[in-house]
């Protein structure tokens, strides 16, 4: 079997399913059997694929028709320009969250110091050590989690101090300027009509925020209080219908310069607000 014709079966089996983009998930499936990158089928098309690379071929084939989403399958997404490490363990990368970095650079200050909480991958903490050339600390609950951000950060070169812990738990006194936070914000009654890829592979403690998908934002927004700097910035991303609830709860207390910011398809992605406490 030629790569051609791997590519051609692989792809006609995913469009059977259903799978979104099956032409580029077969590639980058065979490129990953290969150990290569996606260039190498079109420059070796005749190319005849070995035994080992069939069999893995079908197997990951496999696993992203059974559901399993193609970065837990390669271990591997694009974040700012840069290739992250991602497990089971981790949410997976959104571009979307790349508008929570840009916030943050945004108000960035020489000396400034950044948390940033329930960090993941790492994506946003390594991503911001690298485009400031700083020290960025960085929490999580899950200590799987903390393992895999600091493999991104050390095959990065990124210059970053991991914390487990709950949220704000892992900082005993204040004096953070950015607190930067993804939370999960998914409603648990939200869950039965997630796409199968989120619903069944992504880990859920990243993902679900408690019954109403607000809890998450309330306890970072009282723990916030007790860490943040006098002027310094809160920073997180918001969920689908978020944006006005998180809002009251920052008009009730000493919060200032409260600003929505959109992606590009126009909804409020990030919510910045000024402790002045």
């Amino acid at each position: 079997m030629t790569l051609h014709t791997a590519l051609l079966q692989g792809t006609e089996l995913l469009q059977a399913e259903s799978i979104l983009a099956p032409r580029l998930t077969a590639e980058v499936l065979l490129a990953h059997a290969l150990g290569q990158e996606r260039v190498y089928l079109y420059a070796h098309p005749e190319e005849e694929l070995t035994e080992l690379a069939r069999i893995h071929y079908g197997r990951y084939l496999h696993q992203r028709l059974k559901g399993m989403p193609t970065q837990y399958i390669t271990h591997r997404q694009e974040f700012y320009g840069r290739d992250f490490r991602v497990t089971s363990d981790v949410l997976i990368p959104r571009p979307e969250t790349e508008h929570l970095v840009e916030a943050a650079l945004a108000r960035w200050t020489p000396g400034t110091i950044v948390v940033d909480v329930g960090t993941g991958s790492g994506a946003i903490a390594v991503t911001l050590a690298l485009e400031k050339d700083a020290l960025i600390f960085a929490s999580d609950i899950s200590p799987a989690a903390v393992a895999v951000a600091r493999d991104n950060a050390v095959r990065l070169n990124a210059r970053v101090q991991f914390f487990v812990g709950d949220l704000t738990s892992s900082l005993q006194t204040a004096g953070v300027d950015l607190l930067v936070c993804n939370p999960p914000y998914v409603p648990l009654t939200d869950q039965r009509g997630l796409q199968r890829e989120v619903r069944d592979y992504e880990p859920h403690v990243a993902l679900f925020g408690g019954p109403t998908g607000l809890e998450q934002y309330q306890r970072l927004i009282s723990e916030s209080r007790r860490v943040l700097m006098r002027g310094g910035w809160l920073l997180v991303e918001l969920g689908y219908n978020s944006v006005g609830p998180v809002q009251e709860m920052l008009t009730q207390d000493a919060w200032r310069d409260i600003e929505v910011l959109s992606d590009l398809a126009g909804l409020p992605r990030v919510l910045a607000a000024r402790y002045t406490g």
